[in-house]
C-alpha cells in the first residue's frame, strides 16, 4: 500500500559535496540556522550511518535529524523516514556523505546520489574552490554529467578568495550559484577520533554560521527547490505499549538512530531514558545501551551506582542489548594509556582502546544464536566505526556470523554471556 505524498513539496535540498572535507556540515549548519532565524521549522536529515552530524542538526533546529541510508533501510524506508518526518516542518534540509557520487565500495548504494534520486530532491554540489577558476567549473561540469538522473541544481563555492575570485568563477561556472562563502578559518569545525565533537557540546557558533550564510546565500532562491512528490509506503499503527525498555543516554551513551527508537515504541515499547553516568537503573523490563564515548568518561562510569545495578539485573536475567560504546560498558574493563578502568562486567572481556582504526565500513550478519534482537536465521545490517577492539577468551559465544564487516573476532560478532 502506498499514496501520493504531498508534504514533500515544502522547500528541500540535498547538500552534497565533490568530497569529504570540502565544507558540507558547515554549510548545512549555516543554512540550517539562517533558515531558523527566518522563523522557519527546519526539519534535518542526514545521508548514511552518521550519529555525529545529526546530533549538530538536531541542536540547530530543534527537531531530531533523521539518518537516510538505503544499505540499512531499502528504499521504502528512505522514503517512510523522510515522508513522516515532514509533518509540521516549513523546509526539509538533507546533508550528503563523502562526495555526491561515493557509495559502498564501487557502487552508488547509500551515496548522496542515490537518496536524492529516491527522494527526487534538487542538489546544492559544494566546491572547495581554494586555488581554483575555471577547473571548478570542469568540476561542476563532469559532476552534472556523470549521472543525469540525478537534478544538480546548482552550487555552493566554499573559500572564495575575493571578490575578483568570484567574478571569475561566475563567467565561467554553468550551473546557478546558490551561495559563494569566503575563507573563514574560525568557521572550521572541532572533531576527535570518531568525527566532529558531538553538537551538545556547543563547540561552534551557531549564530555566526546564520549570519555567515544570510550573509553569503541566496536563500529565498533555495527556498524556491523543491522535492517531487513520491510514492510513500504507509506506516502501520503503534502497538499498546507492553513493555518498558531503558535507553541509556547521556555523554557517554548518545549514538541512536532516531527511527530505531521509533521502531522500537511502534512495536508496543515504553521508553525510558536514563544516564548512567548519574542515574540508577529505572524500573525496566529491558536496556539497550547505544554506542558514544564511554573512554572519555570512563572513571565516572566506573563509580556510578548504575554500573552494578545493571550486572545485577543481568544477573537476574533482564535481556540487555549493548552495541559499539554499549558493549564496551557491558564488559570488564576499559584499558586505556591513562589506566584501566572498571565496567559493568555482564560480558566477559574487556575493550582494548587502540591508536588507530579498527573498522570501518557496512556489516551484514546472520543470527545464529538466540539474542535480544532478531530470530535465528535473520539478517542484520549496520555500520562498524571504532578504535578499539574487545578481547575475550577463545571459547567466547557470539550471536551473530558476519558476511561482511570485520566483526568482534574472525568474522564474528553479537558477543553473548
Amino acid at each position: 500500500m502506498s499514496s501520493l505524498d504531498t508534504k514533500s513539496m515544502i522547500p528541500a535540498i540535498l547538500i552534497a559535496g565533490t568530497h569529504s572535507g570540502v565544507g558540507k556540515t558547515t554549510v548545512t549548519l549555516g543554512l540550517m540556522a539562517a533558515l531558523r532565524a527566518r522563523g522557519l521549522v527546519v526539519q534535518p536529515f542526514k545521508v548514511g550511518p552518521d550519529f555525529i552530524d545529526p546530533s549538530h542538526h538536531t541542536a540547530v533546529c530543534g527537531r531530531p535529524s533523521r539518518n537516510l541510508d538505503p544499505f540499512m533501510m531499502g528504499e521504502d524506508g528512505v522514503r517512510r523516514s523522510f515522508s513522516s518526518a515532514l509533518l509540521g516542518a516549513d523546509v526539509a534540509v538533507v546533508e550528503g556523505v563523502m562526495g555526491l557520487y561515493d557509495g559502498m565500495e564501487a557502487t552508488e548504494v547509500a551515496s548522496s546520489a542515490q537518496v536524492a534520486k529516491i527522494l527526487d530532491l534538487p542538489v546544492l554540489l559544494v566546491i572547495n574552490v581554494h586555488g581554483m577558476s575555471r577547473s571548478a567549473a570542469a568540476m561542476e561540469k563532469g559532476f552534472v554529467e556523470y549521472d543525469p538522473r540525478v537534478r544538480l541544481a546548482g552550487t555552493v563555492l566554499n573559500r572564495v578568495g575575493s571578490e575578483r575570485h568570484l567574478s571569475i568563477l561566475k563567467s565561467c561556472m554553468e550551473k546557478p550559484i546558490f551561495a559563494a562563502l569566503p575563507r573563514e578559518r574560525e568557521m572550521e569545525m572541532k572533531s576527535r577520533h570518531l568525527g566532529l565533537v558531538m553538537g551538545f557540546e556547543k563547540e561552534h557558533d551557531v549564530q555566526a554560521l546564520a549570519v555567515l550564510l544570510e550573509r553569503h546565500a541566496a536563500i529565498n532562491e533555495i527556498l524556491k527547490l523543491r522535492a517531487l512528490p513520491c510514492p510513500t509506503p504507509e506506516e502501520k499503527a503503534a502497538a499498546e505499549k507492553s513493555v518498558r525498555i531503558g535507553i541509556a543516554q547521556d555523554e557517554a551513551f548518545c549514538f541512536y538512530y532516531y527511527d530505531n527508537l521509533r521502531e522500537l515504541e511502534r512495536q508496543g515499547a515504553e521508553l525510558v531514558f536514563f544516564s548512567p553516568l548519574q542515574d540508577d537503573l529505572p524500573d525496566v523490563d529491558g536496556l539497550y545501551i547505544g554506542g558514544g564515548y564511554p573512554e572519555l568518561h570512563a572513571s565516572r562510569l566506573e563509580a556510578s551506582p548504575a554500573r552494578s545495578q545493571i550486572k545485577r539485573a543481568s544477573e537476574d536475567g533482564m535481556p540487555i542489548y549493548g552495541e559499539c560504546g554499549g558493549l564496551m560498558y557491558l564488559g570488564s574493563a576499559i584499558e586505556m594509556e591513562t589506566g584501566t578502568f572498571r565496567m559493568v562486567g555482564a560480558l566477559p572481556g574487556a575493550t582494548v582502546m587502540t591508536k588507530r582504526l579498527a573498522a570501518l565500513g557496512y556489516a551484514q550478519a546472520e543470527a545464529v544464536a538466540q539474542n535480544p534482537v532478531v530470530g535465528l536465521g535473520k539478517i542484520l545490517r549496520g555500520h562498524e566505526f571504532h578504535y578499539s577492539r574487545f578481547d575475550s577468551d577463545r571459547d567466547a559465544r557470539f550471536a551473530y556470523r558476519l558476511c561482511r564487516g570485520k566483526g568482534i573476532r574472525e568474522g564474528w560478532d553479537g558477543r553473548k554471556r
